[in-house]
């Protein structure tokens, strides 16, 4: 096996980066707050057809949330640890995630990133032709697994899960059964106070045009990207613009925030500069890379 070191910050270099802050992630929360009330206002105020950008753009706003819920699990959001926790599992509510639930998948893959038989997320192999890249696209398998998840957690069976283990468990199933019992008691509220259109409107729909843009977004990550872990190859930093960045929490220079996931998001710009240029793989844009991925799945 080829010896490979990916540790490439200095002692002193990593510390300055990991100091967290309250400050950046109240504002950069809140900047996403006004930004869910601006896309929600517009959908209420809309008429015809214009419901439909209207829900689009809350739906990217909703599915962003990921960011931030992401953040939160890796404690690094915020300095206090109660925020971390409050903010993760309540902006997790519109996807049907649990905090709990994705915190034990998400040690395990940061653990062994892009590692077969041990990176859970490889256990969604990647679209191997257009049919499968378009159902992962659509969210499909994302959803049949969330409902999946709910279903087992009020069994209360987590055999399916190998990356929760015994000691997690009875956390997991409680966070799953009071986050699927919250989204359903404001769907089945705001139904009934507002009309049954509320929740679709809202909130279903947003959800499901949002979803591919999340996918895509996500698909790219660790993609074509080495097997193996070498955190300087296994994952893949997005050069993308303002907009995507200020979304997604500076998520997209992702080789960075994997190589060191003590640093926070608000300081993952200043990695790129000392380790940019020695990562393995530099995408300009996920739409581009997307195209790409899907000519190569044409050709084959």
């Amino acid at each position: 096996m080829a010896e490979f070191n990916d540790r490439i910050l200095s002692q002193d270099e990593l510390r300055r980066l990991s100091v967290r802050s309250n400050r950046p992630g109240a504002m950069r929360l809140a900047v996403h707050v006004v930004m869910l009330g601006l896309a929600g206002w517009w959908v209420a105020a809309a008429q015809g057809w214009t419901i439909w950008p209207a829900m689009l753009a809350l739906g990217l706003v909703q599915v962003a949330l990921f960011a931030p819920a992401h953040e939160t699990m890796h404690q690094t959001a915020f300095a206090s640890q109660r925020a971390n926790l409050v903010v993760g599992w309540l902006t997790f509510l519109p996807s049907l995630q649990s905090s709990h639930f994705y915190a034990a998948f998400h040690y395990i893959h940061h653990r062994h990133t892009n590692v077969p038989g041990q990176d859970p997320e490889l256990l969604v192999a990647a679209p191997a032709n257009l049919r499968q890249y378009v159902l992962r696209i659509l969210g499909v398998n994302y959803w049949l697994a969330r409902f999946a998840m709910i279903r087992d957690a009020w069994r209360g069976d987590m055999a399916a899960y190998p990356y929760i283990n015994a000691r997690q468990r009875p956390g997991v199933i409680a966070s799953v059964r009071a986050m699927s019992a919250t989204v359903a008691v404001l769907a089945i509220g705001s139904a009934l106070i507002w009309g049954w259109q509320t929740p679709f409107l809202f909130w279903v729909l947003p959800q499901i045009l949002g979803q591919p843009f999340l996918r895509g977004y996500l698909l790219a990550e660790h993609t074509g990207c080495t097997l193996d872990r070498n955190g300087l190859t296994n994952t893949r930093t997005t050069l993308t613009n303002r907009v995507v960045r200020l979304l997604m929490w500076d998520m997209p220079f992702h080789a960075e925030h994997h190589l060191y996931p003590s640093i926070p998001f608000h300081h993952l710009q200043s990695a790129h500069r000392l380790i940019g240029a020695k990562l393995g793989f530099l995408q300009p844009g996920y739409a581009r890379w997307n195209a790409g991925f899907v000519r190569d799945l044409v050709q084959r």
